[in-house]
């Protein structure tokens, strides 16, 4: 996989989590918040729930105000990215001069900077060890700071880490599709499912709790409690749950009565 280069085109440097750098971002230099303009943020699921939730609004009103859809390169994955305002300088809609306003709920590829984390890291049989790059750009003034990290301690101190394992699923949904054949592509419908699933929580927890989902696969009384009061539990199930219908792996169990009768149903609808 090729290391991404910045807008600037400068080469990022591969590192591993030992790798070790010197960054440290304060109102005190000169260069403060300019980072958050011109920027391309794809966000990823958890970043909408943080972000939708600090807001106060419901997950279709965020996706509709704040975010642009996109699909991914080479998998055809529907995306979204975060809208700039129509200014000059492309600004963050959450940056002002005294820094960012929901700086406690702030996107994962903000947390990470100035790393970033390459997708190859989830993907199935990696050693583990992680693959990030990090790129010193040079009109940021924070390298030119004293403080030194590892790879590893960055990723804590700034909770990657905690975004990264609630990500994981779904970064492994969008692996496993690029590694498929440019001409397997999927149906509008699977692009619809895999969108709403991902980022729209609340029209997906619509679908779970007010169809006939839960009667069509056998799932635990306790689990389904949990879903229907956490989140962070319900978006995990979803990227489980794609998965599974995607590529049928992991162990959902069908209800084979509902699904004959569904299928009966729908063979009526058609003929």
């Amino acid at each position: 996989m090729d290391l991404p280069e910045n807008e600037a085109g400068i080469e990022p440097v591969k590192f591993g989590p030992e790798n070790r750098f010197r960054f440290r971002c304060h109102k005190g230099v000169k260069c403060f918040t300019t980072c958050c303009r011109g920027i391309n943020i794809i966000l990823t699921p958890y970043d909408i729930v943080r972000l939708k939730n600090r807001l106060g609004l419901s997950s279709g009103e965020f996706l509709a105000v704040y975010t642009v859809p996109q699909l991914l390169e080479k998998t055809d994955l529907p995306v979204v990215t975060l809208k700039l305002l129509d200014d000059e300088l492309e600004s963050c809609p959450f940056v002002k001069e005294d820094g960012c306003m929901v700086y406690e709920d702030r996107p994962t590829t903000c947390r990470y900077y100035p790393l970033g984390v390459a997708s190859l890291s989830h993907k199935e049989g990696a050693d583990g060890e992680g693959f990030y790059f990090f790129v010193n750009e040079p009109h940021c003034l924070g390298f030119e700071e004293e403080k030194e990290w590892s790879v590893t301690e960055w990723r804590k101190d700034q909770g990657v880490d905690i975004h990264d394992d609630i990500n994981a699923g779904w970064t492994d949904l969008v692996v496993r599709k690029r590694s498929f054949p440019k001409n397997v592509r999927l149906t509008e419908q699977s692009k619809k499912m895999f969108f709403t699933t991902s980022y729209d929580i609340d029209q997906f927890r619509e679908f779970v709790f007010n169809s006939s989902f839960l009667s069509l696969y056998d799932i635990d009384d306790a689990e389904i409690e949990k879903l229907r009061t956490d989140e962070t539990a319900l978006l995990t199930f979803g990227f489980k749950w794609m998965k599974w219908v995607f590529y049928k792996i992991g162990n959902f169990k069908v209800n084979q009565d509902a699904a004959t009768k569904r299928q009966t149903e729908k063979g009526g609808e058609t003929g």
